[in-house]
């Protein structure tokens, strides 16, 4: 059974701290232009906003992405209207792109709901992309469920509404996880093989994924990556 990470990693997510909660001021990598207006979401994790995940977004911008953030003001948990007011921020983006599929890139929680929407709207979404979320598992094997359980009227053992986010979604599902992760136990956000098509090991911390920039250019590229095979295999067919 999977456990939480030991003290001296959750330790070392402390001093990633900072950058996040400068993130919206420390720019963007230094990135090629891999993609050409594909639109992505980006989902901050518990407690995070989406000036939190500034590095990643503007990563994903420079890289030719159309970047959004969730425009929900912090992720303090799960909410009856939260999945369905993101389903049709979901379809105003993809409007936006055209009417095109929308990336969805979930950190840490973010990436739960990410999962759970490409169940609600799979014409939507092309691809979802977790970073470091306990998607598997047992629900404690982190170090966020009980400040997660203080501040919300429900526990993670009993959400307001249910939710699949441990089965498969119906599109291309890439989970990136970090064995250097000191908030979630890492075997829960890599997954079974069967919950996701791709898990791919990134070396950051928990904190990391939104904040830092190496970190950002890493999953911009794989992303930018993954869209271009799939284009490569529908020219094949």
């Amino acid at each position: 059974m999977a456990k939480p990470p030991k003290l001296a990693r959750l330790l070392r997510e402390l001093a990633d701290v900072p950058l996040l909660l400068t993130a919206r001021f420390r720019g963007t990598a230094k990135i090629d232009r891999l993609a050409h207006g594909e639109p992505v979401m980006v989902i901050p994790g518990f407690l995070a906003n989406d000036a939190s995940t500034s590095v990643l977004r503007h990563t994903l911008g420079a890289a030719g992405f159309a970047a959004h953030g969730w425009g929900r003001g912090s992720n303090l948990g799960l909410r009856g209207d939260l999945l369905i007011a993101l389903v049709a921020r979901l379809a105003i983006i993809s409007q936006s792109a055209g009417g095109a599929k929308v990336i969805v890139v979930g950190w840490s929680l973010g990436g739960i709901y990410a999962r759970e929407l490409a169940h609600m709207a799979p014409d939507l979404v092309d691809m979802v992309v977790t970073l470091g979320s306990p998607f598997e598992g047992d629900l404690h094997a982190n170090h966020a469920w009980r400040l997660y359980n203080a501040i919300n009227s429900h526990t993670v053992d009993n959400l307001p509404i249910p939710v699949a986010f441990t089965r498969k979604p119906p599109v291309r599902t890439v989970a990136i996880w970090s064995p250097l992760d000191g908030v979630v136990a890492p075997e829960t956000s890599r997954g079974k093989p069967d919950q996701s098509d791709e898990q791919i090991e990134l070396a950051c911390t928990h904190m990391g994924f939104a904040a830092s920039k190496v970190a950002a250019r890493s999953v911009a590229g794989l992303i930018a990556e993954r869209l271009g095979k799939d284009a490569s295999a529908h020219s094949a067919n």
